[in-house]
């Protein structure tokens, strides 16, 4: 059977097999075939299936073919009639790609938001006609607070890994778009895994769902093959140099547990003649965009991840995925080593774990139903100063964080031990951060990590290595100087006779106080 009976059969119109045959794609994938028709009866749909099988698609087409049969003219500008959900940039990217490439030859209109570029050119294409709107929750919010949104013409509302979507994390920002939706719609929501609490958290929000779950909930790809490395956390880092060169892997994504964890792999790696480049919440989007590129295009073999990169991102025949260190929880293991191992293809996971993780992964075969085997490293010698290296590489240094600090963002490092119940959001602006419901006047939009809101940064900063610096500053004895140099008499600053605004308006302001000088 040829490409256009196949999916034909699913119901589909024929620009969308046009544009599906161009694509390349032969059958419907199992959670294609299940899923398609289900969206165009109308109804709401839950939808689980493995990383990697199609789900994108899985949405993408019915939902271009129900718009198109339902086009409307005129249609009102900056008022979208499908809303798209994602948790992260990337993913978003992603998804509104594959709503251009299967929806190029009708007559609709996507585009994508997110924060951490530039929010003018998004009130600009607000300005015209959007049929498809892609976007994450944060930046979403500042286009309805800015009032360059309108979202009660949304017919479909869709959750893309929503499992995440849905967790405790984000659950506040879902209600806040809930509640500026038409009731009457239809809701999608689809992921990878779905833990019971999830489902009974989904169902909450969708009327009668129907249930597409094409394989065993939280299942790895059966193609992927997957190993473990027993070995000591301060040897990892020599023993993944030495598997790169030694197995000469050209092409290989490597997870790690928290930002700074990833910089120092990603800095340990390029010095030793393997070119490396980490991508995580803290790097401008610029920075992440050009590194995922390099690292598509074969010109940058390592790429060093949180676990930002493991949800939705797409990279063709990869064939290396590294756990260098072991999440802490299991389900997003399924997602690191889905990147490999896709459509069919076959793929290789390796794990190296030091005694501390033996819990977490005995958590993770737990949630298989299968063992990951052990393996070794037969050659691999470490190194007798390696502790004393990794000593040395891991001290800290402050980090300056996006959107001006408070660890607030830090949501690689905090969603895997943070409690489920927890009622702050990742960039938010709960009774935690002091905010006062109905407090705040106008807002200019807010920078984003991984998609939510953080805190306003009050200046920007310039960038070293993708990562914001802090501006440079002269500073006598530690202290921060001020924008011109003063002289100094026995430690304190002389007065300036060229600034009289130190001299005789202080005086009057003092002066004029009343009462007893209490405060």
């Amino acid at each position: 059977m040829n490409t256009e009976s196949n999916f034909a059969s699913l119901g589909l119109a024929e620009p969308l097999l046009r544009a599906i045959s161009e694509a390349g794609y032969t059958t419907p994938t199992p959670i294609q075939a299940q899923a398609i028709p289900q969206v165009l009866a109308g109804g709401d749909l839950l939808a689980a299936a493995q990383t990697g099988t199609g789900k994108t698609a899985g949405f993408t087409l019915p939902v271009l073919h129900l718009l198109s049969q339902t086009h409307v003219h005129p249609h009102p500008n900056g008022r979208p009639r499908c809303l798209i959900l994602t948790p992260t940039r990337e993913l978003a990217a992603q998804v509104e790609e594959s709503v251009k490439t299967y929806g190029k030859h009708l007559p609709l209109t996507s585009m994508v938001m997110f924060g951490g570029v530039n929010i003018n050119p998004q009130i600009s294409a607000l300005k015209k006609r959007v049929d498809i709107l892609v976007a994450t929750p944060g930046r979403l919010l500042d286009h309805v607070n800015q009032r360059t949104l309108d979202l009660s013409g949304v017919e479909i509302l869709i959750l893309d890994e929503a499992d995440r979507m849905l967790d405790m994390g984000f659950i506040r920002d879902i209600r806040k778009v809930l509640a500026l939706l038409p009731k009457k719609r239809q809701n999608l929501l689809f992921s990878a895994t779905f833990s019971d609490e999830i489902r009974e958290l989904a169902n909450g929000l969708l009327h009668k769902p129907g249930c597409v779950e094409v394989a065993a909930r939280n299942t790895t790809a059966e193609r992927v093959e997957q190993a473990a490395y027993m070995i000591g956390q301060k040897q990892k880092r020599e023993l993944l140099a030495w598997l790169i060169k030694e197995r000469q892997w050209f092409q290989a994504l490597v997870f790690t547990r928290t930002k700074h964890g990833a910089n120092k792999l990603a800095e340990y790696l390029t010095k030793h003649g393997i070119e490396s480049s980490a991508i995580h919440g803290n790097k401008s989007q610029a920075a992440r965009t050009r590194a995922l590129a390099q690292f598509k295009d074969g010109s940058l073999p390592v790429l060093v991840a949180t676990d930002i990169a493991a949800r939705g991102l797409d990279i063709d025949q990869l064939p290396q995925v590294v756990n260098f260190e072991l999440p802490n929880v299991p389900e997003d293991y399924v997602h690191r080593i889905g990147r490999t191992g896709r459509a069919g293809a076959a793929g290789h996971a390796i794990s190296l774990v030091d005694r501390e993780e033996l819990k977490l992964l005995t958590a993770i075969e737990r949630l298989m139903h299968r063992k990951v085997d052990r393996a070794t490293a037969e050659g691999f010698v470490p190194s007798a100063t390696a502790e004393q290296s990794h000593d040395e590489d891991q001290r800290r240094e402050p980090m300056q964080r996006r959107g001006g600090g408070g660890g607030r963002n830090n949501n690689e490092q905090r969603r895997s031990s943070a409690p489920a119940g927890r009622s702050d959001r990742p960039g938010g602006r709960g009774p935690a951060n002091g905010g006062q419901p109905g407090s705040r006047g106008p807002q200019r939009a807010r920078p984003e990590a991984d998609g939510n809101r953080a805190r306003p940064a009050p200046r920007q900063a310039g960038e070293v290595d993708g990562n914001r610096a802090a501006p440079s500053r002269p500073e006598p004895n530690g202290n921060h100087a001020g924008n011109r140099g003063r002289s100094e008499v026995n430690g304190n600053r002389a007065p300036q006779p060229s600034d009289r605004r130190n001299t005789a308006p202080r005086a009057a302001l003092f002066s004029a106080r009343t009462g007893n000088g209490n405060r």
